[in-house]
């Protein structure tokens, strides 16, 4: 799939951002560990869920990971892992300093295609509990809740279905 380029604002003073959407690379898995090590949405009782986590360059081998990058400096502002067999959104991370810049939603929109164009008519999403309205905005389906599973997580997930179609 080629790269999509998105212009985002934020703000009315904000310069334009043009976005690509690529595939992730083996030298991205550095930036793509502090994205999600950082990110204040796992602060406080979420914080020992990404304590240690890591994307490695063999993640990236394996799986469907695509960045949203900055097309001038090639800053990293997103990605998302698609996992095929069975279909999950397995990770989707927006950098704090890109959020309400439609990030997510440009992620959401090339998963989808990247979805259809593998054959798929929908994605599971394990939602981080937070994020759960943002999954729902964009037109996933609540389908049930994930349990907690002490000691990894120890809160309940909402399970949603994004169809493809």
């Amino acid at each position: 799939m080629e790269p999509e380029s998105a212009g985002r604002r934020r703000g009315p003073a904000a310069r334009r951002v043009d976005v690509v959407v690529r595939r992730a690379a083996a030298r991205d898995a550095g930036r793509l560990t502090r994205l999600v090590r950082t990110s204040r949405a796992y602060e406080g009782p979420y914080a020992p869920m990404v304590e240690g986590y890591r994307v490695g360059p063999d993640y990236i081998g394996t799986h469907r990971v695509f960045v949203a990058a900055d097309g001038g400096t090639g800053q990293i502002l997103g990605f998302y892992a698609l996992l095929l067999d069975p279909p999950e959104l397995d990770l989707m991370f927006v950098a704090d300093s890109a959020q309400g810049r439609g990030i997510g939603r440009l992620l959401i929109s090339h998963l989808r295609e990247e979805a259809r164009s593998a054959g798929l008519t929908g994605v599971r999403i394990v939602s981080h509990p937070p994020a759960e309205g943002f999954y729902r905005s964009i037109g996933a389906e609540p389908v049930g809740t994930v349990r907690a599973n002490p000691p990894a997580v120890m809160w309940d997930r909402p399970e949603l279905l994004l169809r493809t179609g």
